[in-house]
């Protein structure tokens, strides 16, 4: 059953909201985080596996160095401080797939903390920076994925059975943690998105992990919560505001998805707040195919996991010389970046916002790097492939076509074999599957015809079919050549370059 919804505007006039964002990025190390097992995705179930990773008795962790580099150059990137020593702790609850009952994490000792990034959304008065505190960035261990069979959601509720891959378990995690965000009203729901975008390309950047939500290795939880405006617009003296009781939405895997559940959540909100009833501090559930979230479990507070120092790890104590080695070795934060590739490709604030916007500018800098001009490869990305990104209510980067692949249509444009109307049919198999832009026009015959014998009998049959335009054309008036070519073109499924179809038609009557 669908709950209950304020209007979006009617809600943010009674109330402020107030966001925070988890984000757990997997990172790409060869092994696991405590153990040597490699951490392929897609790897048959349960073949990536160790007494240490399933929690065996007497197995014992040793910490991956790289995924702690990773670590503090995600800490960096964010202008966070990196702690001269910290340790792991045990984080213990019972969930089928996490063999050990506790996971090993980082509590009140984080390898990173206290940062910020800044986001731009385009406002009602035009763009509008918002800074974003972080207040950590800790490391921990992925859990195993459960599989629930023969429900209608995917979900334990209904099946008829569960099975459990510990292939992922112990895979190396970071989870970065913003402080509430205030203030940002009707914006919220893009600066979430905002912040979740630039969040993967910094961490693309910085090349530590794949950041492909769709198989989970970024995932972003949700926490929302409402307060009356004559509170939650006043501090305390202080700095501090008043907040509400906050809802976690887990594991939410998509950019479109992270605004939309954004702004159910304060609908909903608003509608049981206005109700006179209260909100349950609970875990919840967001559906990317009816845009709601249902209720999950009571939300935990940290006391209730008991966490307590992990006896069988020593602390993490970065020396300053291996930071300041590493902060050197950062790429460029991303407003510098954004506006570098912004002056190099030429694109105006309002393209270059789009852009940014669309989750496209990644995807548009490796098409470029591919061999497209910066203009095509915009066209390409934030038209045909977001018009279908829209359509299926997925990311754009999801829709499985590549930026080589976008990169070698536009060649076959500029080459002549295809012209932009075959290409979309192009981009039609490449979403489907079909193989590569070549291998697609091949199997669906999709080149230009070239012959110019089937083009001139095509248009002499488009002359004897239209006599009244073809004398319009005799008498000189070439503009009425458009209709001839339409009905070349259309005789041809397309397959004819224009231009030359346009010629051949002067040619004749003229």
């Amino acid at each position: 059953m669908n709950a209950e919804l304020m209007p979006y505007d009617e809600a943010l006039e009674r109330f402020d909201p107030a966001l925070g964002l988890e984000v757990h990025v997997e990172l790409n190390t060869a092994s696991k985080m405590f153990c040597g097992c490699p951490t392929e995705f897609g790897a048959p179930p349960n073949t990536q596996t160790c007494p240490t990773c399933l929690g065996l008795p007497g197995s014992m962790p040793v910490v991956n160095r790289t995924a702690v580099e990773s670590a503090m150059r995600i800490g960096l990137a964010l202008n966070c401080e990196i702690a001269e020593w910290c340790r792991f702790a045990r984080k213990n609850y019972f969930y089928p797939d996490m063999p050990k009952n506790f996971q090993t994490s980082q509590y009140d000792e984080p390898i990173a903390f206290n940062g910020w990034t800044d986001v731009v959304v385009e406002g009602p008065d035009g763009p509008q920076t918002v800074r974003v505190d972080i207040e950590r960035a800790h490391m921990e261990e992925d859990t195993g994925k459960s599989l629930h069979v023969g429900g209608a959601t995917g979900r334990i509720h209904g099946a008829d059975y569960s099975l459990v891959d510990y292939n992922r378990a112990g895979i190396p995690l970071i989870e970065i943690v913003t402080k509430p965000i205030l203030g940002t009203r009707e914006l919220v729901p893009l600066v979430a998105k905002a912040y979740v975008a630039q969040l993967r390309d910094l961490l693309l950047g910085l090349g530590v992990s794949d950041v492909r939500m769709e198989q989970g290795s970024l995932r972003c939880d949700v926490n929302l919560s409402l307060a009356p405006r004559d509170v939650g617009s006043e501090s305390d003296g202080a700095g501090r505001h008043a907040l509400g009781t906050r809802t976690e939405t887990k594991n939410v895997n998509s950019l479109r998805s992270v605004e939309r559940a954004v702004r159910y959540e304060v609908q909903r909100h608003a509608a049981v707040l206005t109700s006179g009833r209260p909100i349950l501090q609970e875990t919840r559930h967001w559906h990317e195919d009816t845009g709601i979230t249902t209720s999950g479990r009571e939300k935990s507070d940290a006391e209730d996991y008991r966490y307590f120092p992990e006896p069988d790890l020593v602390p993490v104590a970065p020396d300053r010389e291996w930071v300041e080695r590493l902060r050197a070795s950062l790429p460029e934060p991303p407003h510098e970046r954004r506006a570098r590739l912004q002056a190099a490709w030429g694109f105006t604030d309002l393209e270059m916002r789009d852009t940014v916007g669309a989750g496209a500018l990644g995807l548009v800098e490796e098409t470029i790097a591919a061999g497209a001009s910066a203009q095509t490869a915009r066209k390409w990305w934030l038209g045909e492939l977001a018009r279908r990104a829209n359509e299926t209510e997925t990311d754009i980067a999801a829709l499985g076509v590549t930026p080589a692949d976008v990169a070698r249509v536009q060649a076959l444009v500029d080459e002549g074999a295809i012209n932009d109307k075959l290409a979309r049919q192009v981009f039609d198999g490449l979403v489907a599957g079909e193989g590569t832009p070549d291998e697609i026009i091949a199997a669906r015959d999709l080149a230009i015809v070239s012959d110019e014998g089937a083009l001139s009998a095509a248009v002499d049959e488009a002359i004897a079919a239209n006599p009244d335009v073809a004398d319009k054309i005799r008498e000189g008036k070439v503009n009425a050549a458009g209709a001839l070519i339409g009905a070349v073109m259309k005789q041809m499924r397309g397959q004819a370059d224009a231009a030359r179809v346009r010629e051949l038609v002067l040619e004749k009557l003229t």
